[in-house]
């Protein structure tokens, strides 16, 4: 629904997620958001996790035939996306087959062997992360394993977010933000790693040419239901759009919980984590953005109370379980084969306190990976419990009451919940409304007071809990 009224210079910020397209527009001069649109995605349920890359094109289109009369208005669009996908292209554009998604783990035994081939200090020197099975590279290595008629015929290799930029300029470009995730864009040099490539069978002419901070990928082609001529943003990865919404700076960290977890903050010096907890993204304003992401969060839960026939906030205090809630495997910890772990079941527990026990789980794979974000820059205003600075809480989970009260509970710190919505979408409109005013995008999203929102005092950290749950985690991975 638009908003009624009169309103600056239009922008349209894109977030497509692995579930849906959403689109916001918002007003450039206030942020005031004057209307949204969104569509859904298929995902296959089956031994992998793939979405066909129409399927995003198409929500895309119909996001943005909601929006009225401001996606004629609009004067720049920017997308983020989910990070990792390995999506590729004839040489008409058309996907040769289903976009590999970055919760897929089939690629697991190939990120393996490339950690084993060249050792993960080698990696995270010079590629800032030690790749795991979300990595592109990764799903290259097993698409030309499984289907190599399909990686022999690629005409083009682009991830979920350059498709659609793609789509909307006619550009082949991507951001340095989600290249730094794909694993062959290293960066030590800030560049394709063209040895790696040769190894890997992959020419350097099949990516996309990599945007600064800053750039733009080109204008809007005409035949599109927006204003041709339209400025397009480069873009760039889903989490690295929201930290641009929130004009995030050194000291601040982000827990996020949607169909993944993440925890992250922005960082003035390039990470290199070579236990690789720690993935060392780029950011999208120039600097890092050290990141550890699992792939259990919202989904999991939701999925662990619909199995005991419970909404998901009927949840109850108490009990004795340990519940590691693995569901798809996971990322951080590195285990990619592990599946749900449940101990300490006694006769009194109750539904509500197994349901307890999975949030617990969720959010304690998060905090575990959070003194470690926040290590890799000397510049961090602390770590844990310690922290002064609020922990800015994102993503549809910090919506639920059962999701706040159990980061509060397990984290000891101040959690400070954003009013703003559908941050990655404002994040990139961010990137959009830059590119029209030459401002610094921090800037930009401190006029907009996106980080706004209330803050919940600490609670005393339930060390009972966190002693249960770090006992069973060895048992996740025998």
């Amino acid at each position: 629904m638009a908003q009624q009224g009169s309103h600056g210079p239009v922008v349209l910020g894109v977030d497509s997620s692995t579930q849906s397209t959403k689109v916001l527009a918002v007003d450039a001069g206030t942020g005031a958001v004057l209307a949204r649109g969104q569509a859904p995605h298929t995902v296959s349920a089956g031994a992998g996790r793939e979405t066909d890359p129409e399927v995003w094109w198409r929500a895309l289109l119909t996001a943005l035939g909601q929006l009225g009369e401001y996606a004629g208005l609009a004067q720049a669009v920017a997308v983020g996306g989910q990070q990792h996908g390995l999506v590729v292209l004839d040489a008409e554009g058309a996907a040769l087959r289903p976009a590999l998604l970055w919760n897929d783990v089939r690629s697991a035994p190939q990120a393996a062997a490339l950690v084993e081939r060249h050792g993960a200090q080698w990696w995270a020197e010079r590629f800032g992360s030690v790749p795991g099975a979300s990595f592109t590279v990764a799903k290259w290595a097993w698409l030309r394993e499984h289907e190599p008629e399909t990686a022999a015929a690629a005409a083009a290799v682009r991830l979920p977010h350059d498709f659609l930029t793609e789509r909307l300029s006619g550009a082949a470009v991507t951001d340095r933000g989600d290249a730094s995730g794909t694993g062959w864009w290293a960066s030590r040099t800030e560049a394709y790693d063209e040895a790696l490539l040769a190894e890997a069978g992959l020419d350097p002419a099949l990516l996309p040419a990599v945007l600064g901070a800053g750039e733009q990928a080109g204008t809007v082609r005409d035949g599109l239901p927006l204003r041709a001529g339209a400025v397009v943003g480069a873009g760039t990865g889903d989490n690295a759009a929201a930290a641009l919404g929130l004009g995030l700076t050194p000291g601040r960290a982000v827990l996020s919980l949607g169909t993944s977890g993440t925890v992250y903050a922005v960082s003035r010096r390039r990470p290199a984590d070579a236990s690789g907890t720690v993935a060392g993204f780029a950011s999208a304003d120039g600097g890092w953005l050290p990141l550890a992401c699992t792939l259990n969060c919202t989904l999991a839960v939701d999925k662990v109370a619909a199995l005991l026939g419970r909404d998901r906030e009927d949840v109850e205090p108490g009990g004795s379980v340990a519940f590691l809630p693995f569901l798809d495997g996971e990322r951080t910890p590195n285990l990619p084969y592990a599946s749900g772990l449940l101990t300490g079941l006694r006769h009194d527990t109750t539904a509500g306190q197994v349901l307890q026990g999975a949030y617990d789980g969720a959010v304690y794979a998060l905090l575990d990976a959070l003194d470690q974000v926040l290590a890799v820059d000397a510049d961090a205003s602390g770590s844990g419990s310690g922290s002064e600075e609020p922990l800015l809480l994102i993503g549809g989970g910090a919506r639920g009451a059962a999701w706040l009260q159990t980061v509060r509970r397990l984290s000891g710190r101040a959690v400070q919940v954003p009013e703003a919505q559908e941050l990655v979408a404002l994040g990139a409109a961010v990137q959009a409304a830059s590119l029209l005013t030459s401002e610094d995008p921090t800037a930009i999203a401190h006029r907009w007071a996106t980080a706004r929102g209330p803050v919940h005092p600490p609670l005393p950290r339930d060390e009972a809990t966190l002693t249960r749950l770090a006992a069973a985690l060895p048992l996740a991975g025998s």
